[in-house]
């Protein structure tokens, strides 16, 4: 048997000896070794001489000193730290409550929390198992179809590996020599784009057909006003919370004779309520006012200088060329469209307060209190790496420092939880260490055996376009995804088709991306689809596992419809990595 035969036999076990549960990494560095030791076997040598034991001491040795994994284990960390803390239970409430009157309020609230829960944790089966415990029940008692209940819970607990920041992520980036931060920023919009589409579909399904998610009864839906609030509101301004607490501030002593209990409120208290009460209006005033300050001051100061933290980033070659196009400053039609944006969002802003009760009050009292923490800590993670101030690595040591620091402020982390959250970040960082070590091996023998290089001729034999190609490695990644993990795809599969897309001139953070999101379907697609068995560890006996494989098939197409866009529309995910750090 030839070289390249013995290579593509290698591949071929790869995947039968997985399929049938044996450990990936350790297989991997198994079959890499005794393959290896066939192709350098030279008769009379003594064993020991073999020389693929110091290519094993080499790629080992590359793995451990590889920095890009340093982030691994505190990305992970942090997200442990965060699902043990059980920092996500008033959230889900609270969102909900200010969902409910939207079609399908609960299945609404539950993306959106494991959205949210997902980008913090970045663990689809901490996400899976979290939400199944707190959300299944609740509307699979409201009369929710099981399908619906058990699809929003798996897919949207699959969006923490490709929204940022994410440990997938951080492995391909490694494994394809990438920039992790460009790949932080190419992966941010079709991450959210794809939470969209799934909440389209959500929805959309719910008016299409109501049965399938019934309005919860009154008194789920009641949200709880404080007696004081209902006070104030009678009191001044017609009814209008926002124009009454302010008018309280004027005159306390007049607040406090209109209150029904006789209980008085503090200046201090009456201030807090305000302060809360103008939460919306910040946040929108804060987004637009950094939108403006990146785009036309930060940049414009820069115009002949690379960012300030940009020589940190591992991607060196940013210094030369030309300045970017924002370093340049903003064409006139940024101007255009951010005012016309403004002009919106004041408009809504203005209907909004005008409306103010009690009800939307204690609605952003309840959010405000449950996300913003946590909101906060997401936020900062993701801006210090995007905008160059620390390397991802860094920024992962704050995430995880900040987990801790939300989780004893909640005074749910106890020493037997850290120890826990701990031994969890250790179990899982070996694992993708081991991998990425057995990985080096297994691919370096592939090489070596001539596979790699069959399989570039056999491709380029068929004298494909770039989409073709593009179509038919993301369909192998596709169908890969049905018995295999993402991990081992990333691992194997992945560095195959690597050096054919500079032949076809396909950008590798694109192709990356795309693969993020088609991975999507290694938790959604059976007969792994480990998304419906962490679910139904968790789900009542009477959910059968074919229900819930039934209730993912749909996001499967959403999947490869937000692929087919992508690809249509490459801007989705090229403009804001081209946008912050130029090429």
């Amino acid at each position: 048997m030839t070289d390249p035969m013995l290579g593509l036999l290698m591949l071929g076990l790869i995947i039968v000896v997985i399929m049938l549960g044996f450990p990936t990494a350790f297989t991997l560095m198994g079959l890499g070794i005794f393959f290896g030791y066939i192709a350098f076997y030279t008769p009379g040598q003594a064993f020991w001489d073999n020389r693929v034991f110091d290519l094993m001491v080499q790629r080992t040795y590359g793995a451990m000193t590889n920095d890009v994994l340093i982030s691994v284990p505190l990305f992970v960390l942090m997200g442990y730290v965060m699902e043990r803390g059980a920092l996500v239970d008033k959230m889900f409430y609270s969102i909900q409550l200010a969902f409910r009157n939207v079609p399908a309020a609960l299945a609404v609230a539950t993306l959106i929390v494991c959205t949210f829960w997902g980008i913090a944790s970045g663990l689809v089966g901490a996400v899976v198992v979290l939400m199944g415990v707190i959300a299944f029940n609740p509307m699979l008692r409201a009369g929710y179809d099981v399908k619906l209940a058990a699809g929003v819970i798996t897919a949207g607990g699959t969006l923490g590996i490709l929204i940022p920041p994410s440990v997938m992520i951080i492995v391909y980036a490694a494994v394809a020599g990438q920039s992790v931060v460009k790949l932080y920023a190419a992966a941010m919009f079709p991450g959210f784009f794809l939470a969209l589409l799934y909440l389209a579909y959500i929805i959309g399904w719910a008016l299409i057909n109501p049965k399938i998610a019934p309005k919860l009864p009154e008194a789920e839906r009641q949200v709880p006003v404080p007696s004081w609030m209902g006070d104030l509101q009678k009191a001044y301004a017609s009814g209008n919370m926002f124009t009454g607490l302010a008018a309280a501030l004027v005159s306390p002593a007049r607040a406090n004779s209109v209150m029904a209990d006789d209980k008085r409120i503090s200046y201090a208290f009456l201030i807090k309520n305000f302060l809360y009460s103008l939460v919306p209006f910040t946040i929108i005033a804060s987004t637009l006012w950094a939108v403006y300050w990146y785009v036309v001051i930060h940049q414009t100061k820069k115009s002949d200088a690379l960012p300030a933290g940009l020589e940190q980033l591992g991607t060196p070659d940013l210094a030369e060329g030309s300045s970017t196009a924002a370093q340049m400053g903003p064409p006139a039609s940024f101007y255009y469209w951010y005012i016309a944006i403004a002009a919106v969002l004041a408009l809504i802003m203005f209907r909004y307060y005008r409306r103010m009760n009690g009800e939307k009050l204690a609605i952003i009292k309840l959010v405000t209190d449950s996300v913003a923490p946590l909101g906060i800590l997401t936020v900062i993670v993701l801006a210090v790496i995007l905008l160059g101030i620390t390397t991802a690595t860094e920024s992962a040591a704050v995430g995880a420092a900040g987990a801790f620091l939300l989780a004893f402020q909640a005074r749910t982390l106890n020493w037997q939880r850290t120890k826990e959250a701990v031994f969890l970040t250790a179990k899982t960082t070996s694992m993708v260490c081991w991998l990425f070590v057995g990985s080096a091996i297994f691919s370096a023998v592939f090489a070596i055996l001539g596979g790699q290089a069959l399989i570039e001729r056999w491709v380029l034999s068929m004298e494909l376009s770039p989409i073709q190609f593009m179509i038919l490695s993301q369909a192998i990644i596709f169908v890969l995804g049905w018995p295999l993990e993402w991990t081992e795809i990333i691992v194997i599969f992945v560095p195959i088709f690597l050096p054919l897309l500079k032949h076809f001139a396909i950008d590798p953070i694109l192709w990356g991306v795309l693969v993020f999101v088609n991975l999507q379907a290694a938790f959604l697609s059976p007969p792994v689809a480990m998304s419906a068995f962490y679910l139904k560890g968790v789900a009542p006996a009477h959910v059968t596992i074919n229900q819930i494989f039934a209730g993912m098939m749909p996001y499967m197409l959403i999947v490869i419809l937000c692929m087919v866009l992508m690809y249509i529309w490459p801007g989705l995910t090229l403009w804001l990595p081209q946008y912050l750090y130029g090429g």
